[in-house]
């Protein structure tokens, strides 16, 4: 498994292999007598007490048996497949297509009261036009080179607007100026999307803030991030989405939210950028 960028990630595999390891210890077995009897060389032992690498299942069934502790065996296999979760490339989600992440969202979302969300290169899944959901996914897509079922998953993310509209959700959202310039699809696509956007703003459910190009600034442009009802970071890289749990790490992300709508405008203000970029697609 790749290294985390984040802290989160590591620092749970660090608490299951001390798990893993005061098991050991309880056990009276040394490294080397485990290794024996589980069937693998002792430096694989080594490996998963420092967190080098993820124990699979089996992995864990057989350290278990073999510390005579098969009873404990389940609860640390759901305790490894939660950090697994933590930090998940995208290919490997995306395998089967797009359509699978897409529901795994929609689920999120409907167990989410607030989402406080920050966009710098795209507008967020919950406004999303289909023509411009389309674009972004067939460009995904091809950059991954996984399967394409953009229709399917096209679908799947649409679905989440509805929340904009029932349940007494609310959705905070902060946007890069440059989000309403950078043009996913053509023209009409684009224009398409911005006009989706001063629909959406009077929405009870919605509070969205642009960022404009000339503010000064006191936090620079950050990675896109959802704050789902403060518990829980979606951080968005080329590669993965880290889920960031971890309280302190949970901290900076909401400080850094407070600062970025600092320089945010709304209201009139707001709605003059999004129909100035409307106007610049000529």
């Amino acid at each position: 498994m790749p290294a985390s960028p984040s802290s989160s990630a590591q620092a749970a595999r660090e608490a299951l292999a001390v798990r893993l390891t005061h098991l050991r210890k309880d056990a009276g077995l040394t490294g080397k007598e485990l290794s024996a009897r589980c069937g693998w060389h002792p430096a694989k032992t080594t490996r998963i007490q420092k967190a080098e690498v993820q124990p699979t299942d089996v992995d864990i069934r057989a350290w278990c048996a073999a510390c005579g502790a098969a009873d404990q065996a389940d609860d640390l296999i759901a305790t490894a497949r939660a950090v697994d979760s933590m930090y998940v490339e995208w290919r490997r989600s995306h395998r089967m297509g797009m359509r699978k992440t897409q529901e795994h969202f929609y689920g999120l979302y409907a167990q989410t009261g607030v989402t406080r969300a920050y966009v710098s290169n795209v507008v967020p899944g919950f406004f999303q036009t289909p023509a411009y959901a389309t674009a972004l996914m067939e460009a995904i897509t091809d950059f991954q080179g996984t399967p394409n079922d953009v229709s399917e998953a096209v679908a799947a993310r649409v679905a989440r607007s509805r929340f904009l509209y029932e349940g007494g959700h609310r959705f905070i959202v902060l946007m890069e100026e440059c989000v309403l310039r950078y043009r996913v699809g053509d023209a009409e696509t684009m224009a398409g999307q911005l006009r989706h956007l001063l629909a959406v703003m009077p929405l009870p459910s919605v509070s969205l803030g642009v960022i404009p190009f000339t503010v000064q600034r006191t936090m620079w442009p950050l990675e896109a991030f959802y704050l789902h009802d403060g518990t829980r970071s979606v951080v968005e890289t080329l590669t993965a989405e880290v889920n960031v749990v971890q309280p302190r790490e949970l901290a900076d992300y909401r400080k850094a939210f407070g600062e970025l709508t600092k320089m945010a405008v709304h209201g009139n203000a707001a709605r003059a950028l999004i129909n100035a970029a409307i106007d610049s697609l000529g």
